[in-house]
């Protein structure tokens, strides 16, 4: 903590607030007291500006494009480690040795299962029914499951148990609603494949053919899982918090996150990258076309997947999935148009000065689409494995807001502009 001060002066008073700098140099000025003392606000429209807790978990730098987690570089995580370790360092602030890990690895296979009587709920979906739809009910509705454990206030043990049943379970549900989408009988868990493979295992076998696990597509499933696993206060993390601190418990409060999550402008964004390369596709590939019209302010066509509300940098994860796109069509020896598309537009825009003067550069959702395509991951899945990646994140920020000291419920301010007191008017006056 800096034990400096701004001034904050209005209507000819001054009020000193608390300055805080944290770990990397970052400053921020505490406002928690100035309605109090002023019977002032601030104005933020889309909390852009504001910190809303002091947070452990990740550090992100947009001027710079780097991403942390628990000061480990995304980099070395996509590399080297596997999805359940990160998950691991993410909920529980380390990396684990070899027996913490081993422990970890056996609750998720103890807890791979959900409750036969769920598949009631499943049955009363129609085949429609959105996959992120199921997601976000069925995770709420596991809490009715396990009503020997305190869901709102767990002890450490409950907790451990908790994590485990959510980042164990949300795969098999995830699987279940596809299955369910195409009409096909589920697919059980089995304890002999590890977190992504048995979670394509689920997808992908039927009662008429097995499923051949593929190393590069479980590689770079795993490297998706990685990248996704957090990113700081994001719309569906800080929707986590907000519910959370109303002492929700976790379910429901990792059920309104995938909620989120879901909206075209959040998760949903590398859906909206595939449609639209697949539009540049049939028009012919015009990628210039494609450009000037996302230039022109009075055309509604919007250049998916590039430019990030945070990054004024290249987004460092992009650099990982463009690589990880390449080796695995090459690896599997598919040839896939949008592919190309998407290089020559990224090649294109990192050289126009639009642009780059805008900071406007190729964030995850660019080619994460292109991987998941060619994984066989269907378009109404992508926000699906989004979210399964995104719950160690959430589980850890729902974590670290229960137990940070002076935690109270979220409660955003407002400057109320409508109508002044007026008198009610009884209908035939009207």
């Amino acid at each position: 903590m800096d034990q400096s001060s701004a001034k904050f002066i209005v209507d000819g008073n001054a009020y000193d607030l608390p300055v805080i700098t944290g770990t990397e140099g970052e400053k921020g000025v505490d406002i928690s007291k100035l309605r109090a003392q002023s019977n002032y606000v601030t104005f933020d429209q889309g909390f852009g500006n504001t910190s809303n807790c002091l947070s452990s978990i990740t550090f992100l730098d947009g001027e710079q494009g780097v991403l942390r987690y628990r000061g480990y570089p995304i980099e070395q995580l996509a590399e080297r480690s596997s999805f359940l370790e990160t998950a691991y360092l993410l909920i529980y602030g380390e990396l684990p040795n070899a027996e913490q890990l081993r422990s970890f690895s056996e609750a998720f296979t103890e807890n791979s299962m959900i409750h036969e009587d769920m598949k009631n709920l499943f049955n009363g979906y129609p085949s429609t029914a959105h996959p992120m739809a199921i997601l976000a009910s069925m995770v709420c509705s596991l809490e009715a499951y396990y009503p020997d454990i305190d869901t709102m206030n767990p002890n450490p043990e409950e907790f451990d148990q908790i994590a485990a049943q959510l980042m164990s379970k949300i795969r098999t549900i995830a699987a279940f609603a596809y299955k369910k989408s195409i009409g096909e009988p589920f697919v059980y868990p089995r304890h002999d494949l590890e977190y992504v493979p048995n979670f394509l295992n689920m997808m992908f076998s039927s009662p008429t053919r097995a499923y051949k696990i593929y190393d590069e597509v479980v590689k770079a499933v795993k490297v998706l899982l990685i990248l996704h696993a957090d990113h700081e206060q994001n719309c569906s993390t800080s929707t986590v918090r907000l519910v959370g601190s109303a002492q929700s418990n976790l379910f429901a409060s990792i059920s309104s996150g995938i909620c989120a999550l879901w909206g075209p402008l959040h998760g949903g964004a590398n859906e909206a990258v595939i449609d639209m390369l697949e539009a540049i596709h049939k028009g012919g590939g015009d990628v210039d076309h494609c450009l000037e019209r996302a230039k022109d302010k009075t055309n509604p066509f919007r250049l998916m997947g590039v430019g990030h509300r945070v990054y004024k940098s290249y987004d460092p994860r992009a650099k990982i999935i463009k690589e990880c796109a390449h080796d695995l069509l090459a690896k599997l020896g598919i040839h896939d148009p949008l592919l190309d598309i998407a290089m020559r537009l990224e090649e294109k825009v990192l050289k126009d000065s639009y642009f780059v003067d805008r900071n406007l550069y190729p964030n995850v959702d660019f080619y994460s689409g292109i991987i998941y395509k060619a994984v066989g991951i269907p378009r109404n899945m992508f926000t699906v494995m989004f979210a399964i990646g995104r719950m160690p994140g959430w589980i850890a920020h729902w974590r670290e807001m229960k137990d940070s000291p002076g935690t109270r419920i979220g409660r955003p301010r407002q400057i109320y502009v409508g109508p002044h007191k007026r008198d009610y008017v009884p209908i035939n006056k009207r």
